[in-house]
């Protein structure tokens, strides 16, 4: 049986594009947990709240030019939010809601071609005990598609991921689990960026993550990429890009 939960976004919806309402600038100090950190806003320190709990070790250095959401709601302990910072001059979205919100849009609205004609798409998918991103349905196939949002990249190349990460390894596993039982699966990687020409599995990072991905594909999972543009506001769909999983 599966059971559907239509999830709620703080971002503005747009067409295949995500856009924040009130952006700042701000220059980089530190990290101080995997959810704070302390960024220097118009001469002043400013404890921030950090939209991503990777590592983000290449992004999140002293100095760097980052991008803020202000919060409209006075209940929240941080006013400022990161959202994207600027490495070698390309702005680097870091919202982890960001990606599962425009690969949604793009397919809504015919935009991610590999996947045909889709007639039904919804959000936070619960099959038996595993919770997938999305569900779909549309020439006479029905499936699941696991988001993953990449912000790591050296020289062209993307991967994923930035920190180990079982529950990402859980995800592969389940969704061949459904696989098994007749569903399509699909991996979906969305590069938080431009500039990446492949994508690869970062194996040194995580190894039980990357045997997973190769193993899903030897198991007819598809593994779909794309880049995104970004601006400092947006974040919407890109190009598709070659895979290296094997």
């Amino acid at each position: 049986m599966i059971r559907m939960n239509q999830k709620a976004f703080i971002l503005i919806q747009g067409r295949n594009s995500m856009k924040y309402t009130h952006v700042v600038h701000g220059k980089f100090v530190r990290r101080m947990n995997r959810f704070v950190a302390e960024v220097e806003i118009d001469g002043r320190l400013e404890a921030v709240h950090v939209k991503n709990t990777g590592r983000l070790m290449d992004l999140l250095v002293t100095g760097a030019k980052v991008y803020l959401e202000v919060t409209r709601n006075a209940a929240r302990k941080h006013r400022y939010s990161i959202i994207a910072v600027e490495k070698d001059g390309t702005i680097v979205n870091i919202d982890s809601q960001a990606p599962n919100m425009v690969v949604y849009e793009a397919i809504r609205d015919g935009k991610v071609n590999e996947l045909g004609e889709i007639r039904t798409l919804k959000r936070e998918a619960v099959y038996g005990n595993s919770r997938f991103d999305l569900y779909f349905e549309g020439d006479g196939k029905k499936g699941f598609i696991e988001v993953k949002g990449v912000t790591l990249a050296r020289d062209d190349t993307a991967m994923f991921p930035d920190a180990p990460t079982s529950r990402g390894t859980k995800h592969i596993l389940e969704l061949m689990e459904a696989a098994n039982e007749g569903y399509e699966g699909v991996i979906f990687f969305l590069l938080q960026m431009k500039g990446c020409r492949r994508f690869i599995p970062n194996r040194e990072m995580d190894g039980p993550f990357a045997d997973a991905l190769k193993e899903a594909v030897k198991n007819g999972i598809r593994v779909l990429v794309y880049d995104a543009q970004v601006s400092e506001t947006t974040i919407e769909i890109g190009v598709p890009l070659a895979a290296d999983i094997m």
